[in-house]
């Protein structure tokens, strides 16, 4: 901090120009040399971090003056504190907002307006519309509904598949459904202890999606059991080993709003039917 303020201590002149060095002694030397150094990496920091388009350097050369020599003048603080969040609330908060609700659709975007408006009730500590525990309560609610509505758009089809899928398969001969939905079928019965929801297991499976290709994790390929708590999975894998006696083998096949529902996970796209070989060897592993 110190070297930055002899650096920023150097700038005598405002607008948009360079100041004009002027090395008279060492501590001249010092300063311009400290000033120069403070400078590695920044030009890419701008442009990569900040947004910053090189074409109008000479207008951040105008706000860099600007700052450095408003010294600790409280009030022009403030100011450039301003700029420097809202430039924030532009370059990143709203384009990771958006990012979050809409997915990669472009041509939807939050209310900068009511964003704002918001943003500066909660920073003045004037009365709102509701308040900060209420206000964290509504985000969550309604982007969770907007972005279950931007992948319904999107992924539709995904749980019309499976939808589709589960009703012909629950006709099938053997396959049994549990009481939260997820469809089963025995291909080995085991005989021993059914685990509860906190015990710590240890499996062997093969998941995959509804698609030929749909294969995305086999433990078996990494030769050794996967340990694992049974109420820290998804719910339909959950539901599944607390009703399986250790030894058996099953198939089950779990809806959508049992697995990953709106969100994408890998290889797994948004309301993906799931589908495992489930193999349960320990129903309560040390």
């Amino acid at each position: 901090m110190a070297s930055v303020a002899i650096a920023a201590a150097a700038l005598t002149s405002c607008g948009n120009s360079t100041p004009k060095a002027d090395l008279k002694n060492d501590v001249d030397s010092m300063s311009y040399a400290i000033g120069m150094a403070q400078t590695q990496g920044l030009k890419d920091y701008l442009v990569g971090r900040m947004g910053v388009d090189t074409t109008y350097i000479d207008e951040f050369v105008r706000g860099l003056n600007e700052g450095a020599n408003a010294g600790d003048d409280k009030k022009k603080a403030a100011y450039y504190a301003g700029i420097q969040i809202g430039q924030q609330i532009a370059n990143q908060m709203v384009k990771g907002i958006n990012y979050e609700a809409f997915g990669d659709d472009s041509t939807q975007t939050i209310s900068l307006k009511n964003f704002m408006a918001g943003f500066v009730s909660g920073t003045t500590g004037k009365k709102g519309l509701m308040t900060p525990e209420q206000a964290m309560k509504v985000a969550n609610e309604k982007m969770k509904a907007i972005k279950t509505q931007t992948m319904e758009k999107r992924y539709g089809d995904n749980k019309k598949k499976g939808e589709e899928f589960l009703a012909e398969n629950a006709k099938k001969e053997g396959v049994k459904t549990l009481p939260g939905g997820v469809q089963y079928k025995v291909i080995k019965e085991g005989n021993g202890p059914i685990p509860a929801d906190t015990s710590l297991v240890k499996v062997h499976y093969v998941g995959r999606t509804l698609e030929k290709d749909g294969e995305f994790d086999n433990s078996y390929n990494r030769k050794e059991p996967v340990t694992m708590r049974c109420n820290q999975v998804i719910k339909g894998f959950t539901e599944a080993l607390v009703h399986m006696p250790e030894g058996s083998i099953w198939e089950i096949y779990i809806p959508q709003e049992l697995a990953y529902g709106e969100r994408e996970q890998g290889k797994i796209k948004p309301f993906s039917t799931l589908i495992f070989k489930l193999e349960l060897i320990n129903a309560n592993a040390k």
